[in-house]
C-alpha cells in the first residue's frame, strides 16, 4: 500500500483517550475504526474524536483499509487479540506488556515473521525527548563510559485514582509488568541487552480498596507481588539496581546513570519530556532541556507507520519488547527461586531518533 496509513483501535477504555487525542492529529496516519466489547463505548470514543467507524472486533478486522491495529485490551488477552490481528493480515501495535510469558511471546513473533507482518509494542515513551536525549548524551561520552544505574518507582498504588484497578494487581500487571516495561526499556536503550538478574519481591496486602470513581469503597484481591527489587547485569558489563513498588506512601521516581567521569539524572521514563541534569566532579550541575518530541502516546505508531512505508525496521520492535518481557519474567523467576536467572534473549538496538524527528510532520506522501 501507499499513502496515509489506516489505523484501527481495539479497546476504548481509559488509555484510549491518550492515543486518540494524538493519533487523530498526526498527518501520516488516519484512525478509521474503534472496536470494543462494549460497542456503545466504542461509539462514544468515535464520536468524541471524529472517527468514522466503530463496532466489533470482527468488523474492524474485516476492514481492508486498516493496516495497523492498536491493541489496548487488558494484558492477559494481549497475545490472543494480537494473533487475531495478524491472522487478519494486519500489523500490530500493542500496549505493554508484549506478552505474559516467553512461550506466547515467541509464538507471536513467529506468526508475525511467517506472515511478513510487524508486532510493535509500547512503551513508546523511550522515543520521546527525555530518553532519546539521554541516550545521545551518554553515547557522546558526556559522562564517560556508563557504568551503573539506579531507578526507583515507589508509589502507594493506582487503586487511589484508577476507577477499575483490579487488573493492575493481578497476573500480567503489578509494578513489575505494569511499570517495568518503561524502566527496563529505557535501561536497555542506555546500556544494551540484559545478561542476568537477581531479584526479591513481596506483597504487603491480600486485598485493596478502590479509592475513587463509581466503585469507590469496593475491595478486590491482590494476587501478584506489589514490591520488586532487582539487580541487573548487562551484556556490556554494566549494572543497575531497580525498585518497582505499589507499597510506598512516600512517592519517589528517580532515574540516574553514573559514568566514569560524571552522572546523569534522567526524566521519568513514563513521560516523553523533561530536564536532564549532568553532574560532574567539582563543578556545578548543568541542567539540559531534552531535545526531541514530547507529543505523547501514539508516536510509536507513527514511527511504525513510517518504517513500514520505508521498508526499514521500527524502533519499538517486537524483538525489543520480547527482550524486555524476558527480563521481567526472569526477574519474577529470580524473586520466586531466590537465585539469579540468566536472560537468554538479546536484542540489537536501533539508532537514536534525530533531534528534529516530528510525528506532526507529513512524511508519507
Amino acid at each position: 500500500m501507499s499513502g496515509v496509513v489506516g489505523i484501527g483501535l481495539i479497546g476504548a477504555g481509559v488509555i484510549s483517550d491518550q492515543y486518540l487525542a494524538n493519533l487523530t492529529t498526526f498527518p501520516d496516519v488516519e484512525v478509521r475504526f474503534i472496536a470494543d466489547l462494549d460497542v456503545e463505548r466504542a461509539r462514544t470514543q468515535a464520536e468524541k474524536y471524529g472517527v468514522a467507524g466503530f463496532g466489533t472486533v470482527a468488523e474492524l478486522l474485516a476492514d481492508d483499509s486498516i493496516e495497523i491495529v492498536i491493541n489496548l485490551t487488558i494484558p492477559k488477552v494481549h497475545v490472543e487479540i494480537a494473533l487475531q490481528i495478524l491472522n487478519a493480515g494486519k500489523h500490530v501495535w500493542s500496549e505493554k506488556p508484549f506478552a505474559l510469558d516467553r512461550e506466547s511471546g515467541r509464538e507471536l513473533l513467529a506468526v508475525a515473521n511467517a506472515k511478513n507482518l510487524r508486532v510493535a509494542t509500547a512503551p513508546d515513551t523511550f522515543l520521546g525527548a527525555g530518553i532519546q536525549h539521554a541516550r545521545r548524551l551518554v553515547e557522546s561520552g558526556r559522562i564517560g563510559a556508563p557504568l551503573t544505574a539506579l531507578t526507583l518507582f515507589q508509589v502507594p498504588g493506582p487503586e487511589s485514582w484508577h476507577p477499575n484497578p483490579d487488573f493492575l494487581f493481578q497476573e500480567g500487571a503489578g509494578p513489575l509488568f505494569d511499570m517495568g516495561p518503561y524502566y527496563f526499556t529505557a535501561l536497555v536503550q542506555l546500556f544494551g541487552p540484559v545478561k542476568r538478574v537477581s531479584a526479591l519481591s513481596s506483597k504487603s496486602r491480600d486485598t485493596r480498596v478502590i479509592g475513587s470513581g463509581p466503585r469507590e469503597g469496593e475491595s478486590f484481591d491482590v494476587t501478584v507481588p506489589t514490591h520488586v527489587s532487582v539487580n541487573i547485569e548487562f551484556e556490556g558489563g554494566q549494572s543497575a539496581q531497580s525498585i518497582l513498588s505499589f507499597d510506598s506512601p512516600l512517592a519517589r521516581i528517580q532515574f540516574e546513570v553514573t559514568g566514569e567521569t560524571g552522572a546523569l539524572t534522567i526524566p521519568d521514563p513514563n513521560r516523553f519530556e523533561g530536564e536532564l541534569i549532568v553532574h560532574g566532579y567539582g563543578v556545578e550541575p548543568e541542567t539540559i532541556e531534552a531535545q526531541g518530541t514530547s507529543a505523547g502516546r501514539g508516536i510509536g505508531v507513527v514511527e511504525l507507520a513510517r518504517a513500514i512505508r520505508a521498508g526499514v525496521p521500527e524502533r519499538a520492535s517486537g524483538e525489543l519488547a520480547f527482550h524486555v518481557l524476558d527480563v521481567m519474567v526472569s526477574t519474577a523467576e529470580s524473586a520466586a527461586s531466590g537465585e539469579p536467572v540468566t536472560v537468554e534473549s538479546t536484542v540489537v538496538l536501533s539508532a537514536p531518533l534525530a533531534e528534529d524527528w516530528d510525528p506532526a510532520a507529513r512524511v508519507i506522501a
